[in-house]
């Protein structure tokens, strides 16, 4: 008997090609279309990220560390002076509940806390020390405490020149304080300088600060319940971000005091464990880093390289000068703008000097980089360090905790999946204020933004990413040349506000609240 005759076959046959054919011509279609966009965006990726001639330093990086040393010469080393005091204003005893400004200087800080601290501190730094060595750690942390000067610089003048508006809502952030300042100043310029970096804020919220953390998201749940189609991911972030953001700054504010705190006891308190667990190693461990630093212990480019790879990925990782943590703090309540900026500076050294610095420990002593034993050297594997496994970026971290903590991959995912979702929330608020600052204030706009954002979340969750993300990482990093070409002009005017601020300090005027 028969039950398929040789014409449903045939045609069943035809529908299996037909639709193969299709699939072939979709796979050939996202090609063609990524390498158009590769194409199109190339340039500008390629001048963003140039190494300076017959070296791999990047031009960027340079001009963040130097713009980061320059501050925090020109404020006589405020983030050292200041440290306590902005630990005081945290806790909240400076703070008066009827100032102007929509959050408290804890929930202002962790929401731009949530922008910086994510994948670059778990990624991003395996990749530094499998590349530059232990060494890099001690460049990393250089680089962190020079950045808390630039934040501390930026984030004063975010709520110097914010608008607040009769609702109690305000917009702050570079885009006002360039085109503000520029023109108190009496200095052109600004209105087009302030335009250029909302452009650059709202390209890289929607990338780095979206799309490529729910595909990381999805990357790392898929790694732990198996293979499944990204949009699933990308429709549950949507959902949860749509949630958070469409509340405004108290709403994500709200989300983040929480999150930010608890993700963050929950990276460190398992790197902790680690440490406990090797306690004979941290000397060592400490010894490798401050010997790499300054001989390279046999990694490629040496001392040069290691310090190549801290100071990029400190610049990377805390977002030190790119103007983006200025937006977040803007919202916050006070009427003494330098206040903030105090606050603020505690930002690089909880991303750089302490998240960062606890990965590239446990990496070093978990012994997942391979060590010539008669020499003491790194066995290198090209340019990077040979790992036991060959692992690099997440899959090094994940791997140099799962040596002490079997199960600590999945606490990894989790965090992964943390950081990705307070950043995403984070990044929203930012694009958010340069999409108001180009198309004005109003319910409307920033539900159009809102929507938007949100489907990008799908995409990034579901989409390959690749020139996608180099573009975006190139307008983040934008954002820093127009900002730090902002702040030489405007720095003169932080140093009178600090000026003004110690003395009322020392004599009295400025004391605590009882709450």
């Amino acid at each position: 008997m028969k039950l398929i005759n040789t014409g449903t076959l045939s045609t069943l046959a035809a529908a299996v090609l037909a639709n193969s054919a299709v699939a072939q011509e979709a796979a050939s279609l996202d090609e063609k279309v990524n390498a158009a966009f590769a194409t199109a965006t190339g340039p500008f990726v390629n001048l963003i990220f140039a190494p300076f001639p017959g070296t791999s330093f990047p031009w960027i990086v340079m001009w963040l560390v130097v713009a980061a040393t320059v501050f925090t010469l020109y404020f006589g080393f405020v983030q050292f002076r200041f440290f306590s005091h902005a630990i005081s204003l945290v806790k909240g005893d400076y703070s008066d509940p009827n100032d102007a400004g929509e959050v408290s200087h804890f929930q202002a800080l962790a929401t731009a806390l949530s922008g910086t601290v994510g994948l670059g501190n778990i990624a991003g730094v395996a990749v530094a020390v499998g590349i530059g060595g232990p060494g890099a750690t001690f460049w990393m942390i250089l680089a962190g405490l020079l950045g808390m000067a630039s934040k501390f610089t930026e984030c004063t003048l975010g709520v110097k020149y914010r608008n607040e508006y009769e609702d109690g809502t305000v917009s702050g952030g570079p885009m006002y304080y360039i085109s503000k300042g520029f023109s108190e100043l009496g200095l052109p310029g600004g209105k087009i300088l302030a335009v250029l970096f909302s452009i650059f804020c709202i390209l890289g919220a929607f990338g780095g600060g979206n799309m490529f953390q729910a595909n990381q998201a999805h990357a790392q749940i898929a790694g732990i319940v198996g293979d499944y189609p990204g949009w699933i991911t990308g429709v549950i972030f949507a959902a949860v971000v749509f949630m958070v953001i469409v509340g405004g700054v108290k709403s994500i504010a709200r989300v983040t005091e929480k999150v930010v705190p608890f993700m963050g006891i929950l990276y460190v308190g398992a790197a902790l464990v680690i440490l406990l667990v090797n306690y004979d190693k941290i000397g060592w461990a400490f010894g490798q880093i401050f010997a790499g630093a300054f001989t390279g212990l046999g990694v490629a480019g040496g001392m040069v390289g290691a310090l190549i790879q801290g100071f990029k990925r400190a610049a990377f990782s805390n977002e030190a000068g790119v103007g983006s943590a200025a937006i977040a703090h803007s919202a916050v309540r006070t009427k003494e703008p330098i206040t903030e900026g105090f606050v603020s500076l505690l930002e690089p050294l909880i991303d750089t000097v302490v998240i960062c610095t606890m990965t590239a420990l446990v990496i070093t002593i978990s012994g997942q980089l391979m060590i010539d034993p008669e020499t003491g050297r790194y066995i290198l594997d090209g340019s990077s360090i040979a790992t036991v496994d060959g692992n690099s970026g997440v899959a090094l971290t994940s791997a140099a905790f799962g040596s002490s903590i079997g199960w600590f991959p999945y606490v990894l995912a989790l965090a992964v999946v943390l950081f990705a979702f307070s950043t995403m929330i984070s990044w929203s608020y930012y694009g958010l204020k340069a999409w108001t600052y180009l198309f004005g204030e109003g319910k409307t706009t920033e539900l159009v933004f809102k929507l938007i954002f949100c489907v990008f979340v799908i995409i990034g969750a579901a989409a390959s990413l690749g020139p996608v993300i180099d573009f975006s990482d190139a307008a983040i990093f934008s954002m820093a040349v127009v900002n730090i070409f902002g702040l030489y002009f405007l720095m003169k005017i932080v140093r009178k506000e600090l000026a003004s601020y110690s003395d009322r300090l020392a004599s009295g005027e400025i004391r605590k609240f009882k709450h």
